[in-house]
């Protein structure tokens, strides 16, 4: 087996890029973009155009019966669950997964998270390579912080919500499944 991150024979490293800065990122500065969407909150920690478009970090906070739909893409997306339960649903299995796990999503898998928990829950998502934080910025409602509730939304605007959703989907490379 080969090891796929180490470099091959005679392939170099490239120069360090100065124009590239470090980036740190506190989940509740204000300043950061907090976004309401699949009934929690999400929290741009870096975006593409921070990492060069290689990836975006989102901090997600879900409430209990939260998550999204079933749904796939053509991009790797990678969660470490920092606190409380989610299940998951992978190509129709199910698995329940707990504080410190971490899991990754291969491009164009069918799936989808609940949080069944009975309490808020926290995950770390990575989406490999960016974009999925422009969708997120597209189609939810702009919140003050990290912590800030999801808006309560009427059934008309839910099922506007929905629909934008579906309708900006394909742009960001998203296929939104029925259940």
């Amino acid at each position: 087996m080969i090891n796929q991150t180490s470099l091959q024979p005679g392939v170099t490293i490239p120069p360090d890029d100065p124009d590239r800065r470090l980036s740190v990122s506190d989940p509740d500065d204000p300043k950061l973009r907090h976004v309401a969407i699949a009934s929690g909150t999400y929290t741009i920690l870096l975006s593409g155009a921070e990492t060069n478009g290689r990836y975006c970090l989102v901090d997600m906070l879900v409430p209990d019966g939260g998550g999204p739909p079933r749904h796939r893409h053509d991009f790797e997306e990678m969660f470490t669950l920092l606190e409380g339960e989610v299940e998951f649903t992978f190509r129709g299995e199910t698995r329940n997964v707990a504080t410190g796990v971490s899991l990754n999503i291969p491009s164009n898998a069918p799936h989808s998270f609940k949080n069944k928990s009975g309490k808020t829950a926290r995950l770390l998502c990575l989406c490999t390579p960016a974009g999925q934080e422009d969708f997120f910025m597209e189609v939810g409602v702009p919140v003050a912080s990290r912590t800030a509730p999801a808006p309560k939304l009427t059934k008309d605007e839910e099922e506007a919500s929905i629909k934008k959703a579906v309708a900006l989907a394909p742009r960001y490379r998203t296929e939104l499944l029925r259940p």
